[in-house]
């Protein structure tokens, strides 16, 4: 507690004391004060004792190991007269109380005679000395006590070891509280309990009357409970973590001895960027989140960008280099305003006040000006088509005259009535050279799957130094601001007829190797051609994780994904927040987030298939025995597994046999793995690397550099390497991603979970039910490969943890579920079609077991809700589409996967398209198209049957002698169940509100009610004592 006052003392006739400039107390646990200081007692029973009170400081010293008031011994007289002079009291006040004895009096803050251990122990986290540091209205120091004399503290000791900054973590992890994590698993284990009383129940009492009805049932809802069990369990665990920016910042970007010019200590970074076909992937989309990676928040010089461009388009090509050109603006103009988000079109789309916040005066008028710089650099990128085609016809023409020509001089200056001028009709660049990639018409070595590899580095590599921009008449003043941007390069790979190319899979490895030879970025980020950076602090929260204590284990460090242009109800969970902050988030309290395919940031040295250099096995029943292996990176390279034997057991001699011909990228894997290490700051810090080591400058590109780039990234370098087997992304799946992730965590890695407060990346999702049908599909499909593959979380190591093993036999398994859900989606029909029911009457106890079933659905549901943050609505929108989905592209999928793995029959899918629908009016356009596919034809035909039993079902109870109306309800209740996951396909089918004519439902109702009344003059309804006219109806 610390009191002071600025007015002179006053006198006071019961006080002959001289005044005291300050005073040390401690508060005993009775509320006592005890005076710590050589004066009398201080009587403080009051808060206001006395006005004397007022000209003093009284400093409250807490009980601490380093004031210790009741131990009195010659070690503490000895050390008590050591330190030098204190200052307690303001300036002012030192001034006037200059001579008082008082005012030198030393005092002994340590008991211990190492001192300097004592000092620092926060640094070893034995004892935190800064929560005991306090402060008075006066001068600042440690404990408010600063010695002028530094000489004073001791031959060992100086006044810089009380004001160094302790070591700090750069994250931290945050537990869910318990009173929401503790019933949510109490919950579960009684769920499970009940479900395996009312699974036993339901086979011990079967339905006589319907065998065959209870019998599917049954099966069914076993399968439902194993696969609700798949689901559930790896979700025990959630965890939330942050990250300390201030901290990394203080650690790499701050001036220190090891690096005194405070340059960037961190690692580099190169950031893949994948596209294909221009027409389903605009080209200005993807140029929109070049500029936001461009224009990140990272170190210049440690940051690059690859686009890998897999249809070798040359509208891809020029449309990157207006890009470059524009960035050229638009990065310092981010940098100057600090800009967010920096993706040009999400900027200019926001509908806030877009000055809010700023400060610079000049605010308003650089915004008007980069704004009609980016509309005319639009008008660039949405003229190039034509701009291209003009040109190739312009030289085609120009060549076929040549040809004329040559033919004329030939032929005495006449051109023969029969010669054929035959010209190929080639696409020309703008310098007046035959675009390498893929042509307008295509042709032999000029098509999409027979090109050459391409690779253009279209901004060079930044500077070292700063380079500060200057005022500027024709464009921005960006005095004082960095105008430098980094490296980027444009790589599209040899594609030759006869070599299987792996889709993506193999693009992202070229690109790495590709990356490798030119940057050699210890770390990488994979971002979709549309998902663009929203955080531009994104890569720098990420490597808090990878730079802290244990980073070194991590393998990559998985962002959720978010979108734009959703619909506000988000009709088929295009969100898909259930997975992505639920599922996602308990994962990270196992081993790690699985690959999602976007939104990556991965260690290089991982994805080249070494091991971790520490990890641990899980072994004994549900993996409680654990073994802790420790190797060193030198050890772990002899060990670059795939499951659990080595590749080759001698490391040097393997190396390229395993990684391809070139020496130069087999000499940047060690360079890669130094770099990637944490900074060896603390004796916690394991496998680090020293302080400074990543400021020397990078070198510049040579011909023979990007010479070897181009030949890493040819058709036939990866012939009997391990790429695509056990290094960079897994061939073999149309999920590659989630193959990829599965392999690191079987090898011991483990990954990390980075949600941040403002999204770090955005994307598009399509919103059409056909286009979210069939990104559906393609997952699924994935998933049956992976189930029927040795990726099969069955076959995984000791490495991998049990529940993490759990959730990726559920990746394999779910799809299976379809099977059993379309069966139970015909249940509730068949019963109104047969009038019986899956038990033999809604009695007591089925009642019962049902109640307390959906009470516990409902309430873990609220509790997961609750930890994961997401809405109700949303997990009912979840709901919803699991049905959909599950009934249609997840069937679809294990048809598929079934014949492939049976009779090798190959699955090919469709880029899902990134533009928008034609109606520009209405930016939801594309939700309202309805676009037949063969996935409509079992959920409509669920739809359907379900409509016209329930008709049929309330008319045969209504003419039914002996109605059995507890037959009809519960029949009633589950089609309805089935029906409410089913109104969105039902919606999306109507496509937009007032467009479907009223007829149509007239004509529907019309259609079911003469189907049921059909089916009940075909089949009456009977009654258990018989009626000889019961069952006659006439129409």
């Amino acid at each position: 507690m610390t009191r002071s006052s600025n007015s002179p003392p006053k006198s006071s006739s019961g006080s002959s004391r001289p005044p005291q400039g300050v005073k040390f107390t401690r508060r005993t646990s009775s509320g006592r004060v005890v005076s710590l200081s050589r004066d009398d007692d201080i009587d403080m029973s009051g808060e206001f004792a006395g006005p004397n009170d007022y000209i003093d400081y009284t400093v409250m010293m807490p009980l601490t190991p380093d004031n210790q008031p009741g131990i009195t011994d010659s070690k503490q007289d000895g050390v008590a007269g050591s330190y030098g002079t204190t200052r307690f009291a303001s300036e002012s006040q030192q001034d006037n109380n200059g001579g008082s004895s008082k005012m030198d009096r030393r005092m002994s803050i340590l008991n211990s005679t190492n001192n300097k251990s004592m000092l620092l122990r926060s640094q070893t986290q034995d004892f935190d000395h800064n929560r005991w540091l306090f402060e008075t209205k006066g001068t600042y120091g440690i404990g408010n006590a600063f010695w002028q004399d530094d000489s004073a503290l001791g031959e060992d000791m100086s006044m810089s070891d009380f004001m160094d900054k302790p070591w700090k973590p750069l994250t931290r992890k945050i537990k869910i509280p318990g009173a929401i994590l503790s019933p949510y698993r109490f919950l579960v284990g009684i769920r499970i309990v009940i479900l395996s009383f009312f699974l036993t129940w339901r086979i011990r009492n079967p339905n006589y009357e319907a065998m065959w009805l209870w019998g599917i049932s049954i099966v069914c809802e076993i399968w439902f409970a194993f696969s609700w069990l798949l689901d559930c369990l790896p979700k025990l665990n959630p965890i939330n973590r942050s990250t300390d920016l201030s901290a990394l910042h203080d650690k790499f970007d701050q001036p220190s001895e090891s690096n005194p010019t405070g340059r960037s200590d961190l690692p580099g970074m190169d950031v893949f960027v994948s596209t294909a076909d221009p027409d389903k992937e605009p080209p200005l989309v993807t140029a929109n989140t070049i500029l936001s990676i461009l224009s990140a928040d990272y170190p210049i010089e440690k940051l690059s960008c690859y686009i890998s461009d897999d249809g070798g388009a040359i509208l891809t090509f020029e449309a990157m280099a207006e890009a470059v050109k524009f960035a050229e603006v638009w990065v310092p103009f981010c940098r100057k305003h600090n800009i967010e988000p920096r993706n040009p079109d999400a900027y200019f789309s926001i509908k806030k006040d877009p000055t809010k916040n700023k400060k610079r005066h000049d605010f308003v008028k650089d915004r008007r000006w980069i704004k009609r710089e980016y509309d005319e650099f639009k008008v660039r990128i949405n003229g190039l088509p034509d701009v291209i085609q003009k040109r190739s016809k312009m030289y085609n023409s120009r060549e076929e005259k040549k040809e004329k020509q040559l033919v004329m001089e030939k032929n005495g200056g006449v051109l023969p009535a029969d010669q054929k001028i035959d010209v190929l009709k080639a696409t020309w660049m703008a310098d007046g050279t035959h675009w390498p990639g893929t042509w307008l018409n295509p042709t032999a070595d000029h098509s999409k799957g027979d090109h050459a590899g391409i690779l253009q580095v279209m901004s060079k590599v930044p500077e070292h130094d700063p380079v500060m921009g200057y005022a500027d008449e024709k464009s921005l003043d960006f005095t004082g601001i960095d105008i430098r941007i980094p490296m980027f390069a444009y790589v599209s790979r040899e594609k030759r007829p006869g070599y299987d190319h792996n889709k993506k899979a193999g693009a992202m490895n070229a690109m790495v190797r590709a990356s490798a030879i030119l940057s050699n970025g210890p770390f990488i980020l994979n971002l979709d051609c549309d998902h663009y950076i929203y955080n531009s602090l994104a890569m720098k929260e990420g490597m808090c994780f990878m730079m802290d204590r244990g980073g070194d284990r991590i393998c990559y460090i998985q962002f959720p994904q978010r979108f734009e242009g959703i619909d506000p109800s988000d009709r088929y969970a295009n969100h898909n927040t259930v997975f992505f902050d639920g599922n996602m988030r308990a994962l990270d309290g196992l081993q790690g987030p699985m690959y999602v395919g976007t939104g990556c940031m991965f260690r290089r040295y991982a994805l080249y298939g070494f091991e971790p250099p520490r990890f641990m096995e899980h072994t004994g029943v549900f993996g409680r025995v654990k073994t802790k292996v420790n190797r060193n990176a030198l050890h772990a390279r002899s060990n670059i597994d795939d499951e659990s034997q080595p590749l080759t057991s001698d490391s040097e001699v393997g190396l390229p046999q395993k990684f391809g011909s070139s020496t130069m990228f087999t000499d940047s894997i060690a360079v890669a793995e130094f770099q990637a290490r944490p900074l060896a700051d603390h004796k916690s810090v394991k496998n680090g690397r020293p302080p400074g080591a990543l400021l020397v400058p990078r070198p510049p590109l040579d011909a023979p550099t990007v010479a070897e780039a181009i030949a890493v990234i040819s058709c036939w370098y990866e012939d009997k390497t391990e790429w695509g087997d056990r290094i960079g992304w897994i061939y073999g799946s149309v999920t590659e991603d989630v193959v990829t992730g599965y392999r690191m965590h079987n090898r011991g890695w483990r990954s990390v979970y980075c949600i941040t407060k403002r999204d770090a990346f955005r994307g598009t999702a399509p919103i059409n039910l056909t286009d979210r049908l069939h990104q559906v599909l393609r997952w699924a499909t994935g998933s049956v490969e992976i189930f029927f593959s040795k990726n099969n979380a069955f076959f995984a190591t000791r490495r991998l943890k049990f529940l993490q093993r759990i959730s990726y036999l559920n990746v394999g398994i779910y799809p299976f579920t379809s099977f059993f859900l379309v069966i139970y989606c015909f249940l509730p029909a068949l019963s109104l079609f047969s009038g019986q029911f899956i038990v033999q009457g809604l009695n007591i106890a089925f009642l019962t077991y049902l109640l307390l079933i959906t009470i516990c659905l409902t309430l873990i549901s609220l509790l997961e809700v609750k930890w994961s943050g997401i809405a109700l609505e949303e997990w009912w929108r979840n709901e919803q589409f699991w049905v959909i989905g599950g009934s249609s592209a997840h069937l679809v999928a294990v048809i598929q996967g079934l014949l492939k793995v049976i009779a090798g029959i190959e699955i090919s899918f469709k880029l899902t398209t990134k533009s928008s629908a034609e109606d520009e009016d209405d930016a939801y356009a594309d939700l309202y198209l309805v676009k037949w596919t063969s996935l409509f034809i079992m959920p409509l035909t669920i739809i359907i049957i379900n409509v016209v039993a329930v008709i049929m079902g309330c008319l045969r109870t209504v003419y039914s002698v002996i109605p059995q109306w507890n037959k009809l309800m519960g029949s009633l209740f589950f089609s309805f169940w089935v029906l409410s996951h089913m109104y969105p396909f039902a919606k999306g089918l109507m496509g937009r509100r007032g467009r479907v004519p009223t007829i149509i439902y007239v004509w529907a109702g019309l259609l079911s009610i003469t189907v049921a009344l059909l089916w009940i003059s075909i089949d009456p309804p009977t009654d258990q004592v018989g009626s000889a006219s019961g069952g006659d109806i006439e129409i």
